[in-house]
């Protein structure tokens, strides 16, 4: 076997071992997916549970706690996986993400007892979810970060802002029964639910852009319209500009169910969603082990290049008669149009990847002014985007050349406050 086709047997095989990481990771997307959805019915049993103190809800929340239970030792289980890796293909990052988000879960036993004992107030025991499923986002979020094959990182782009904004969904839920079973919504709570509704529709327009033609007519035909025509009735009606109204437990009740519709609705195109990455990954697997075996037991016969006038087609008054009939002949004719074609999808699968990188790097940017703000602005996550949204309005600027702006300008704070010293 000569060295050139050696070379290229490691090639492939690096592909093959790059591919069969991405499809463990699409496998680990879909466990958390699973789990998250069973923690969004948990949380929003639990909220309805705790603001009618026991009266409603048990069951169903000891119901829903035993599906998480069963879903959060799946996902474990893959996740403890890769830890366990001998080489691990997974970025640092990645595993530093799941490291964070597993300290998290230990302590998700600790909120349940408190929910028992009613020794949790419902806004904070939703924080305390909201706080786990966002690190739950955050894993796959990298996971979309780091992958290397345009198709597959489209695809789990769509798929975290798909979840992303199921998410916003389920906290949209939670608030509205806290409000529908208290009887009446005070001002931060209605404030609350605009703010859910509006990051929603950014997140689910986002998916669009980059979900499959399939995943986007299963998404326009998901929900009924009878469903989201309730949902809209309710949301007006919470959302009235009053000082106070009472609600019957009937409206609660709808509601929930018409919520829960729509967010299960949310989790077949999820799912489905799911489904197309795993086959996608699989089908690269499959198509790189058949170039493999193809490689073993070919010869190694690079294409002759073509002559040297070749290689200055931009200089075609220098040209002379043996370039310009290969110019004219069907060979020469194939090997450019052959050129132009490998050219032309290079350039697309790289331009299609750079837009995808661009908008993980802008929301990344976003994450971190976003903290900033609230660590120096004593601002919740909600009011900080508020800001940073307003702000970059204000100034006809994108969120992410305002975050970046924010995050300059304390780099500089930072180092004249230490040349003070």
């Amino acid at each position: 076997m000569s060295s050139a086709q050696q070379l290229l047997l490691t090639a492939i095989r690096c592909d093959i071992d790059n591919l069969t990481h991405l499809a463990t990771t699409s496998e680990m997307v879909g466990d958390i997916s699973r789990f998250i959805h069973m923690l969004q019915r948990e949380r929003g049993a639990s909220t309805v549970y705790l603001a009618s103190q026991g009266q409603r809800f048990k069951t169903r929340r000891q119901a829903y706690l035993t599906h998480s239970q069963k879903a959060e030792a799946l996902m474990r289980k893959r996740l403890e996986a890769l830890g366990e890796e001998a080489r691990p293909q997974a970025a640092a990052r990645l595993l530093r993400r799941i490291a964070a988000v597993w300290s998290a879960l230990d302590e998700l036993n600790a909120l349940r007892r408190a929910i028992d004992t009613f020794a949790i107030a419902p806004d904070a025991a939703t924080q305390a979810y909201n706080h786990l499923i966002s690190g739950l986002l955050a894993v796959v979020f990298e996971a979309a970060d780091t992958a290397d094959d345009p198709d597959i990182t489209r695809t789990l782009v769509a798929i975290f802002h798909l979840m992303q904004g199921k998410e916003l969904a389920g906290q949209e839920r939670a608030c509205g029964a806290f409000g529908f079973t208290l009887g009446h919504f005070d001002d931060r709570h209605r404030q609350l639910l605009r703010q859910l509704i509006e990051d929603q529709q950014r997140c689910f327009t986002t998916f669009i852009e980059f979900a499959t033609p399939e995943a986007e007519l299963g998404w326009q035909q998901a929900v009924s319209t009878s469903t989201l025509t309730g949902i809209q009735q309710l949301r007006e009606a919470a959302c009235q500009p009053v000082s106070s109204h009472t609600t019957s437990n009937a409206v609660g009740e709808t509601w929930y169910e018409l919520t829960t519709l729509r967010i299960d609705a949310i989790k077949t195109v999820e799912d489905a969603l799911h489904t197309q990455l795993t086959t996608l990954c699989y089908r690269k697997i499959s198509q790189a082990q058949a170039a493999l075996e193809q490689a073993k037991t070919q010869p190694f016969r690079p294409t002759s290049a073509p002559c040297e006038q070749l290689l200055t087609l931009g200089q075609v008054q220098s040209l002379g008669d043996l370039t310009a009939s290969a110019l004219t002949s069907p060979l020469g004719r194939s090997l450019i149009e052959l050129t132009q074609a490998q050219s032309s999808r290079l350039q697309g699968l790289s331009d299609e990847l750079e837009t995808t990188r661009k908008t993980l790097r802008e929301r990344k940017l976003i994450e971190r002014a976003k903290g900033l703000i609230m660590a120096h602005q004593s601002m919740s996550e909600e009011e900080a985007y508020r800001f940073l949204r307003k702000t970059s309005m204000d100034q006809s600027r994108s969120m992410a050349d305002m975050a970046q702006a924010i995050l300059d300008l304390s780099l500089i704070l930072k180092k004249d406050q230490a040349r003070s010293y």
